[in-house]
């Protein structure tokens, strides 16, 4: 186990990366036969200087709608957590994009902001996966940054029920039986499918994926068996305090049961929502989202977590350089 102070050389290793401006637009895949519509926005590198972009309570340093070029670019398909957005992890993604990824993130229809309809239900972690699968074909296909992607080069990030979707997207079968002791008598709609044994169908994966960055995922559902088939690289990241449902002591074992190759980090005196950043807007409604423990900087957090990111997709999707 590795517990991570904020590393300056991580930090210091980013700098020498090259850099970009991140481009910005926004991305809309259809409903098909294999699910609903999909919304959300893409980052990409883009030599034009960034402006500032205001979606509700964020603003974006980025260049809107700059025209995509240049070389065959990685691309990292992002899952937000329960109930979030696509924009909650923009300072993520705006570094990835920095450093010459193509950066996809969509809302899960059911379990974001604006639709809570289907938050409750085991079913939303099959859709989940299924969206992000849906998303990598639309990427490679009928959208317009197709040409600039190499489809060799896939990666993803994901936090809390996102870190979930990501396992579960690269090879993980959810053992949902074993969450009956985490449930207990939870009146939780989600905890009364497991008990009833309703459980969902199989969970659609995508060997596409070629690494993927977790961080505090949700992992009850994940025996050593249930991960035994993921074959790529994952960097995992735990808060150790946590928070909404989500504990150390639930994340620890995937250290321990993952046989993957895997990188481990326990984020010191760190609550569950550390891996994201709150505008002032969002702080001021959501305190209990955006407030952390003395002596935890979550700005100064996010400057390594990026960093340590980057370099991570960075080593694992072009060519362990």
């Amino acid at each position: 186990m590795r517990i991570l102070p904020v590393v300056v050389a991580i930090a210091l290793c980013a700098l020498a990366m090259p850099s970009f401006a991140a481009g910005f637009r926004f991305v809309d895949v259809p409903a098909d036969a294999k699910g609903p519509a999909l919304t959300g926005a893409l980052w990409y590198p883009c030599a034009e200087p960034p402006g500032t972009v205001q979606l509700g309570p964020y603003a974006l340093s980025v260049s809107k709608d700059c025209p995509l070029s240049g070389e065959k670019h990685p691309l990292i398909v992002v899952s937000h957590g329960r109930g979030g957005t696509f924009l909650g992890h923009h300072d993520t993604v705006e570094a990835l994009a920095d450093a010459g990824f193509i950066v996809a993130a969509i809302n899960h229809p059911g379990d974001t902001a604006s639709d809570k309809s289907r938050a409750t239900e085991l079913s939303v972690y099959v859709s989940r996966p299924a969206d992000i699968k849906r998303l990598v074909d639309h990427m490679l296909g009928a959208s317009p940054a197709a040409p600039f992607i190499d489809p060799s080069r896939i990666g993803f990030f994901g936090f809390s029920r996102g870190g979930y979707t990501g396992l579960a997207v690269i090879g993980a079968n959810a053992d949902w039986a074993n969450a009956t002791g985490y449930c207990g008598d939870s009146p939780a709609r989600g905890c009364q499918q497991i008990r009833g044994k309703e459980f969902p169908g199989p969970i659609p994966h995508d060997s596409r994926i070629k690494a993927a960055v977790v961080a505090d995922p949700l992992a009850v559902f994940f025996t050593a068996e249930a991960l035994a088939p993921i074959t790529a690289p994952v960097q995992l990241w735990a808060s150790e305090l946590g928070g909404d449902g989500v504990f150390l002591r639930d994340v620890a074992p995937l250290d321990t049961n993952l046989s993957a190759p895997h990188e481990y980090h326990v984020v010191r005196n760190a609550g569950h929502f550390a891996f994201f950043l709150c505008p002032p807007a969002l702080a001021q409604a959501y305190p209990d989202l955006c407030t952390d423990p003395n002596g935890f900087d979550r700005a100064a957090f996010h400057k390594e977590f990026n960093a340590a990111a980057v370099k991570f997709l960075q080593f694992n999707l072009n060519g362990r350089k």
